[in-house]
C-alpha cells in the first residue's frame, strides 16, 4: 500500500489556512484560495460550506469588490494560550518534526507562533526523536498512523533476541519511551497486547482486514509495567573470589 497522507488531514490543514488567510487578510477570492492550496474552485467553496456549518460566519460578496471574509467583529480566541505555554507547544511540535515525513512541517508552527520573539525563544529548545536510520522510521510511523485510522491490521517481521517472526496486529498507539519507538497493539499470535519495537519491525505492511477496536485497559496504555524498573538477580561465585 502507498505511504501517503490522509485525505482528512489534508483538508484540516486546508481548512486552518483558510481561516488564517481570512483573519490576516480580511477579504480573499476563491480563486485565490484554489491557487495557494492547489485544489479546484469547487473543492474551496465546499470548505467554506464546512466552516459555515462549524459555526464560523462566512461571508461571500458578488462584484468587483466582491469576495470571501469572516464577517466583521468576530475572530478566534487567541488568548487562550500564554506566551509560556505557546513556547512548550511550538517546541514539541517541532520535536514531532523530528520523526515527520510531511513536505510542510513548519505549516501548523507559523500559525501558532504569534510573534517572532516567541518563535525566537522556542528555538532555545531542541528536542530530536529521530535516529540515524531516520528515514525508515518515519516511513513506519506514518504507516501505523494511517493504519491506526482506518482501523486495519498491519503484518511485519519482527526480529528478536531468539530470531526472526512473523506477527500480524492491530494497531492501537505508536508511543516514545524508554528513548526508543513502539507500537502499542493486540499480537493475534499471542492473544493479547504487546509492545513492538520500531527499530525491530520490518517489511511492514497494512492488510485489509479491518478490526473492531478493543478496550485498551489503563495499564496496558501507561506502558509502566511493560519493561520492569528492578529485576531480581541471584548470583552465585566461589568463596574464594
Amino acid at each position: 500500500i502507498a505511504i501517503r497522507k490522509r485525505a482528512g488531514d489534508m483538508k484540516i490543514d486546508r481548512l486552518m489556512g483558510i481561516i488564517t488567510i481570512l483573519l490576516q487578510n480580511g477579504k480573499t477570492t476563491a480563486p485565490y484560495l484554489a491557487e495557494r492550496f492547489e485544489v479546484s474552485r469547487r473543492t474551496i467553496l465546499r470548505d467554506l460550506d464546512t466552516l459555515c456549518q462549524a459555526g464560523i460566519p462566512i461571508i461571500t460578496e458578488q462584484g468587483g469588490r466582491g469576495g470571501i471574509s469572516i464577517m466583521e467583529g468576530y475572530q478566534l480566541d487567541r488568548s487562550l494560550l500564554t506566551a509560556d505555554e505557546l513556547q512548550r507547544l511550538i517546541a514539541g511540535l517541532k520535536s514531532i518534526n523530528s520523526v515527520s515525513k510531511e513536505s510542510k512541517p513548519d505549516s501548523l508552527l507559523l500559525k501558532l507562533a504569534p510573534n517572532k520573539t516567541i518563535a525566537a525563544l522556542a528555538d532555545c529548545i531542541m528536542i530530536d526523536l529521530s535516529s540515524h536510520y531516520r528515514d525508515s522510521l518515519s516511513e513506519k510511523i506514518s504507516l501505523i498512523k494511517e493504519a491506526i485510522t482506518s482501523r486495519r491490521l498491519i503484518f511485519f517481521d519482527y526480529y528478536y533476541r531468539k530470531g526472526q517472526v512473523k506477527r500480524k496486529v492491530e494497531p492501537y498507539f505508536v508511543v516514545f519511551k524508554w528513548t526508543a519507538w513502539y507500537v502499542l497493539g493486540w499480537c493475534t499470535e499471542r492473544a493479547d497486547f504487546r509492545l513492538f519495537k520500531l527499530n525491530r519491525l520490518w517489511d511492514l505492511s497494512i492488510t485489509d482486514e479491518v478490526f473492531m477496536p478493543r478496550e485498551v485497559p489503563l495499564e496496558t496504555i501507561s506502558l509502566d509495567n511493560a519493561l520492569p524498573d528492578q529485576n531480581k538477580i541471584e548470583i552465585l561465585f566461589d568463596r574464594s573470589v
